[in-house]
């Protein structure tokens, strides 16, 4: 199974890309893309998921050919 990965604002740079394509073959849900992606390292606090472009919660199922991204928080001031 393969989906895309997108990272936005700081999370783009920590990931030293903004977008991959992955082998999902065992993902289950949008955190265990973050986790795969990432090789473990727990999401970030406050962190917002889209998938498909719409907002998603971690434990989203995800599917072949599903594009998961992820933002960091948002304030306004």
């Amino acid at each position: 199974m393969t989906v895309t990965v997108r990272y936005f604002a700081s999370l783009r740079e920590s990931a030293g890309r903004a977008r991959e394509e992955m082998d999902a073959a065992g993902v289950h849900c949008a955190l265990d893309v973050w986790r795969r992606a990432q090789e473990g390292r727990p999401l970030p606090p406050g962190t917002l998921i889209a998938v498909n472009q719409e907002y998603a919660a971690a434990d989203h199922p995800v599917q072949e050919g599903d594009e998961v991204a992820f933002f960091p928080p948002v304030t306004g001031g």
